[in-house]
């Protein structure tokens, strides 16, 4: 049985979006019932966690806010959707030879990041204030530039790991494609106005004509340019 519905609608996360009206649900009567049991199921993901435990998901959840910049709702569900995967085994099929498998590589680099909040600050990541998880993942992030291990892993793989999966889970949820204006699986709908800056009678154009390269760009080097966020460390 298809989980289509003529109620559902989609929203935009965080209301950020650049594509005023358009919602993908509207276009999920097209597809196969395969592809949509698979697509509308990441809707409503199981809420209580199959695979991380509950210390481990106080640290997941606000490192994946702040690597989303998912500040406010309605959010996509990376960790539920994250937390499926690695209960299902569903790695990329791959991983660095100087880290564990996947799965492992969460724990272990939870824990890690768990254990710089007690020792900078003296309480769990969970209960850090936000300045200060943005400041310990901001290491991780310098670590990973300068090509430094961290808890005797290099920081760039750890850094891998987190962006892989963050990324992988959010593209892969109907409202992040409300965000980007993709109009979801084309199969068995097909697209008849294939072209550059070419549109579908039920796509809509982006209300902001600005390329964000550029400003992503300039938030970057101001990033490297100054390293130090707001609220220093206690110590250490």
């Amino acid at each position: 049985m298809s989980l289509r519905s003529t109620h559902q609608r989609g929203v935009t996360p965080q209301g950020r979006g650049r594509f005023p009206g358009f919602d993908v649900l509207a276009q999920a009567h097209v597809w196969d019932e395969v592809t949509a049991g698979v697509v509308l199921g990441r809707l409503a993901p199981p809420t209580t966690p199959a695979f991380f435990t509950v210390d481990e998901v106080a640290v997941a959840e606000p490192l994946l806010d702040l690597l989303l910049a998912q500040d406010t709702e309605p959010k996509v569900p990376v960790l539920a959707l994250i937390d499926m995967r690695l209960a299902a085994g569903e790695t990329d099929g791959w991983h660095y030879d100087d880290m564990p498998e996947d799965g492992q590589a969460w724990r272990d680099s939870l824990a890690a990041l768990d254990n710089d909040a007690h020792e900078h600050y003296g309480a769990g990541y969970g209960e850090l204030s936000l300045a200060r998880q943005a400041r310990l993942l901001q290491d991780v992030q310098d670590h990973a530039d300068a090509g430094h291990s961290w808890h005797d892993r290099p920081a760039r793989h750890v850094w891998s790991l987190w962006t892989r999966y963050a990324c992988t889970a959010f593209y892969s949820h109907p409202w992040a494609w409300n965000e980007i204006g993709f109009p979801g699986p084309a199969y068995p709908r097909g697209y008849l106005n294939p072209g550059i800056n070419a549109r579908e009678s039920y796509e809509v154009p982006d209300h902001r004509d600005i390329d964000p390269v550029p400003f992503a760009a300039r938030v970057e080097a101001t990033r490297r340019a100054d390293a130090d966020l707001p609220e220093g460390r206690t110590h250490g």
